[in-house]
């Protein structure tokens, strides 16, 4: 899309989601909410967008997750080829949208675990305020020594990491998880993404990233889950979504059983915040139609996240 029609286009969805946010206002559910999962500048969202995005879902604080820094190496690729655009989405522009918006926003930091500098760039952005590490979703297996000294730095500053595990891509090695929980007891891990939630049932096949049948019991994510005290889980994205929806018995249970180690997350690009194009909405709705303990529904959208996080 040439930029002009771009612009044009950002314009009038912004002005659709002014619009819609008023009209809605009253409808919203009065319950604190927080969304530990999204994105400055997100496949060319406009922050203006953003911000009225989160607040049509009734969002009270958001954690920003940014890229690291442009690299031309594997690590950066998702093995299509595809790189990182770190200069609208690095640290830097989440660090500078939450100086401006301190009150409803706070930022993790990330940068690429095997450039030279990695360490020095996070431990300095968590001395300037940032709450934890990631999204982290590089090329480089999960129990690589660059990704190690990622955990170290975490350990050191006791703060979270937040993964996003894919099949071949991204984090791989999603079986041997277990080790790394062992060797860094103190840091608690957040897992997100297509095998994180795929793994929920037993004896999936890891190359299905989307799978649709019902959930058999037992799998390695549920394992996790129940076996690490430091391991946590982010309800975002399709892959959340798809999660819960392909088998609403099951996730209920799920839900039930871990309700103080899930976070509610969106990690969704649309400008409306609402309806079947916002997947951070549907997600939203989802947990309030299956978690129907009004303690435990709290502790999924806003107390895991004060309690581990914050």
């Amino acid at each position: 899309m040439k930029r002009r029609r771009f612009l044009k286009a950002s314009a009038i969805a912004t002005s659709s989601l002014i619009a819609a946010s008023k009209t809605r206002a009253s409808d919203k559910v009065s319950e604190e909410v927080i969304d530990i999962h999204q994105h400055v500048n997100f496949r060319d969202r406009p922050n203006e967008a953003l911000l009225l995005h989160q607040e049509e879902m009734g969002i009270t604080k958001t954690i920003l997750l940014p890229a690291g820094s442009p690299f031309d190496r594997a690590s950066t690729l998702d093995g299509k080829g595809n790189g990182l655009q770190a200069d609208v989405l690095g640290t830097e522009a989440a660090a500078k949208f939450v100086e401006e918006h301190s009150d409803r926003f706070a930022f993790f930091c990330n940068e690429v675990p095997d450039a030279d500098d990695a360490v020095e760039k996070i431990e300095g952005w968590l001395t300037r305020g940032a709450i934890g590490i990631g999204e982290s979703k590089f090329h480089l297996p999960i129990d690589s020594p660059p990704m190690i000294r990622v955990y170290e730095v975490a350990r050191a500053f006791e703060v979270p990491v937040l993964l996003h595990f894919q099949y071949r891509t991204f984090n791989m090695g999603f079986e041997r998880f277990y080790k790394i929980l062992e060797m860094f007891p103190t840091v608690n891990f957040i897992g997100h993404a297509q095998t994180w939630w795929a793994n929920i049932s037993a004896n999936h096949d890891q190359s299905v990233l989307y799978p649709k049948t019902n959930v058999k019991p037992g799998g390695i994510t549920d394992q996790f889950l129940s076996d690490y005290p430091n391991m946590f889980g982010d309800l975002s994205a399709g892959s959340g979504l798809g999660a819960l929806a392909r088998d609403e018995e099951h996730a209920a249970a799920f839900l039930d059983r871990h309700h103080k180690k899930l976070f509610f997350g969106s990690d969704c690009n649309d400008y409306v915040g609402t309806g079947e194009k916002c997947s951070g909405s549907r997600q939203l709705a989802m947990i309030r139609k299956l978690v129907v303990d009004p303690v435990k529904r709290t502790a999924i959208l806003s107390g895991n996240a004060r309690r581990v996080i914050f």
